[in-house]
């Protein structure tokens, strides 16, 4: 692969508390050092960093993707009782285009106005009515599908993120240490279980599969670039 085919679309810089060290200007810098033409930021939770980084960017002749990994409440925003809603799940939102800033920057707003409890929170509701110009990435380890992935639970992987977004538009993240440690391979489109990869082959291995058959998801690999 060509450096100017790459991309990182998942980035946390010092806007990311006690999870990113980059510094805007230097990771600019270091983009175009290594000879590519894009990236992206998604802070946790904010946009803080978006018009630094724009300006920086564009002053570098680098396109800049803004973005966000936003938390989203296992059930509503506005539910908030202990244990129950202490473990929002991790999704990345990338803007397409300027509909989708601002889709963004609503979603951003309303999950410290609304959502907030212990992180600013969005919910299945809020995904549904802001979603338009904006492209989904599943997530880390601590995304909804993966933890689907790595329970026991009898669901069919139809998360609130893949069903209150456009479809084509929706990408599951791949990545060494995370997904494809679970021994998730791409066949004919849809996701299935590889066996000789999977600590639990026998009772799970058809739950698994089942969970997989239903998302249909277009992939990317995810670097997690934290520093």
């Amino acid at each position: 692969m060509r450096a100017d085919d790459f991309v990182n679309l998942h980035v946390h810089t010092e806007y990311s508390l006690l999870d990113g060290a980059c510094r805007i200007r230097n990771l600019v810098n270091r983009v175009r050092e290594l000879g590519q033409t894009a990236v992206a930021i998604t802070d946790h939770g904010n946009m803080y960093g978006a018009v630094e980084f724009w300006n920086e960017a564009k002053k570098a002749g680098i396109k800049p993707v803004i973005g966000c990994e936003v938390y989203v409440a296992p059930r509503t925003r506005f539910d908030k009782e202990p244990r129950l809603d202490t473990s929002p799940y991790h999704l990345v939102l990338l803007c397409e285009n300027n509909k989708g800033y601002r889709n963004l920057v609503k979603l951003v707003s309303l999950a410290g106005l609304e959502g907030f409890y212990n992180k600013p929170r969005v919910d299945s509701e809020l995904l549904k009515k802001y979603h338009k110009g904006l492209i989904c990435l599943s997530g880390c380890l601590a995304g909804e599908i993966p933890r689907l992935l790595v329970s026991d639970t009898q669901s069919d992987g139809s998360t609130n993120a893949h069903t209150q977004t456009d479809h084509h538009r929706f990408f599951l993240n791949i990545a060494a240490g995370h997904i494809l440690d679970l021994g998730i391979q791409h066949m004919d489109g849809r996701l299935c279980q590889n066996d000789k990869n999977t600590h639990h082959q026998s009772e799970s291995h058809q739950q698994r599969r089942g969970k997989g058959r239903h998302l249909c998801a277009h992939f990317v690999a995810d670097g997690h670039i934290t520093h």
